[in-house]
């Protein structure tokens, strides 16, 4: 696969697959493209991409990338938490750099995620209204009720000085 392709492909792939770069970006940076308009140019990457074996170059570099990256992120995470080990057997019962390793072990292991529950109650249309009618209801009976009280109590008007 690799072998198919040209030095300035397999950099074009390289490119490519750095993410960093678009086609056209990554087509200048291989090929001499000074004298090419902007449309030629992205033309031409295009074509490149199609290249079943650029596009399988890039798809393994990417691949590739992704698992150096999973590994070494693999390989810190170990060492952080045989640190971490160290330093809770070695630590002083007082010294405060054993409880810090120990909280620290703790949440790299979700010992201390926070669980919370949503309960959630599917009722269907109908129960939905009659509960809205019957709240409805409540709130004019009470408004009315308000309403009857504030009409019985005498105003400053009415009353003679």
């Amino acid at each position: 696969m690799a072998n198919k392709l040209t030095a300035k492909q397999m950099a074009f792939a390289r490119c490519m697959a750095s993410g960093t770069m678009t086609q056209s970006a990554a087509y200048r940076e291989t090929y001499s493209a000074e004298n090419m308009s902007g449309a030629v140019i992205r033309n031409e990457a295009s074509k490149l991409m199609a290249n079943h074996d650029i596009a399988v170059t890039v798809e393994r570099l990417i691949g590739e990338k992704d698992r150096a990256l999973l590994a070494q992120g693999l390989s810190d995470r170990d060492r952080v938490l045989e640190r971490l080990r160290t330093w809770i057997d070695s630590a002083e019962p007082t010294d405060s750099n054993k409880l810090r390793a120990a909280e620290l072990l703790g949440k790299s292991v979700g010992l201390f995620k926070e669980v919370t529950e949503t309960v959630s109650i599917d009722r269907d249309a109908d129960s939905v209204a009659s509960e809205l009618e019957r709240r409805l209801e409540s709130l004019l009976v009470t408004s009315q009720e308000q309403g009857n009280e504030q009409e019985e109590i005498p105003s400053d008007s009415d009353s003679v000085h």
